[in-house]
């Protein structure tokens, strides 16, 4: 779920990133385990407001292309859907029709995993939403898959989403798995899966990767990504002349400075780091900010950005609804996330 192909403006160190993945552990998992069947559970493609061509290109040549032999069932998340309240235009359905063995679902449809009957449920706007709960009641399904957007789940580390679709009417249900969110959760028979990689910081040490999912025993296995992109360095006058640098070679490094006493030593340590060809690099020194860091306390600056922005929301003296505050600010660092 959440694969996002064309993210971040169709960097090449990022897809370069997903490829690691899916043909180091993707491709040979399927394969070992003897799979034939994808569900791909929203949000494909990156943007909804159109594709970059050599983005489509990288998806077709080094995904698509290797999976005609598998049934690839693909939901309309909110990412591939170009309209905020219909599904009807979405970029999988005009992108992948050459693909016979995809099949895409923009409203909600039973289908057939071997003999077990599941309800895929895409993205829910304000056309399709009343259908959606029709559907949801009379359904006789025992297995849910979509891309929801539930009240109470992590929307990201740090965050819980407040203002959700009502979790109540999927509690009927033996299992509920859907994408949307990022990081892995679940609350009682409802499992958010996670996306397979990392693509900004504060996926930074959270596990991604896919499931496989078992249609007679209804039990799902992670398989876990080990590759990561985004790296902190804590640094206390490390010794720069015994500091392995190079697994952080292409990689995205933040150095967290809480203890230097030698400017030249600290010099040669991010020397070095270049050296090894870090994709980027940044460095935090100052962590004192308006008293909010204490030794007892993780870095502040070494948050993430939503993180910062809700940390900042809770602690400000206002009288708005501080939720509501916190996810227009998510809504619109997920639509400034599509620009960068």
């Amino acid at each position: 779920t959440d694969q996002h192909f064309g993210a971040r403006k169709n960097s090449k160190l990022f897809h370069d990133y997903f490829l690691k993945f899916y043909n180091d552990v993707f491709f040979p998992t399927l394969e070992a385990e003897g799979i034939d069947t994808i569900v791909d559970m929203g949000d494909t493609f990156d943007s909804r407001k159109g594709i970059d061509f050599s983005a489509l290109s990288w998806a077709k040549n080094n995904y698509y292309d290797k999976l005609k032999d598998y049934t690839i069932h693909t939901i309309v998340g909110n990412h591939t859907a170009y309209y905020k309240n219909t599904n009807q235009v979405n970029s999988i359905d005009l992108l992948l029709r050459e693909y016979e063995n995809v099949k895409i679902y923009s409203e909600v449809t039973e289908i057939k995993l071997g003999n077990l009957g599941v309800l895929l449920i895409p993205w829910i706007n304000p056309e399709n939403e009343e259908k959606t709960f029709k559907d949801l009641k009379k359904t006789k399904c025992d297995v849910v898959m979509g891309h929801l957007d539930l009240n109470g789940f992590r929307a990201t580390q740090g965050h819980i989403q407040e203002h959700g679709t009502d979790s109540t009417p999927f509690e009927r249900f033996k299992l509920v798995y859907s994408g949307h969110f990022h990081v892995r959760s679940n609350e009682r028979n409802i499992y958010y899966l996670g996306n397979p990689y990392e693509m900004f910081w504060n996926d930074c040490d959270d596990t991604r990767g896919f499931h496989i999912f078992d249609t007679e025993t209804l039990e799902h296995t992670p398989i876990d990504n080990p590759y990561r992109i985004f790296h902190k360095i804590f640094y206390e006058d490390t010794n720069y002349q015994t500091f392995d640098t190079r697994k952080y070679e292409n990689k995205i490094v933040k150095i967290i400075v809480k203890d230097k006493n030698d400017n030249k030593k600290f010099e040669k340590f991010v020397d070095k780091l270049y050296n090894s060809n870090v994709a980027e690099l940044k460095i935090v020194e100052n962590f004192e900010f308006n008293g909010w860091y204490s030794k007892d306390d993780d870095v502040f600056e070494s948050e993430d950005t939503m993180s910062i922005l809700n940390k900042y929301v809770e602690e400000a003296d206002i009288t708005l609804d501080k939720s509501l505050v916190q996810k227009m600010l998510q809504e619109v660092y997920q639509e400034a996330c599509e620009l960068i």
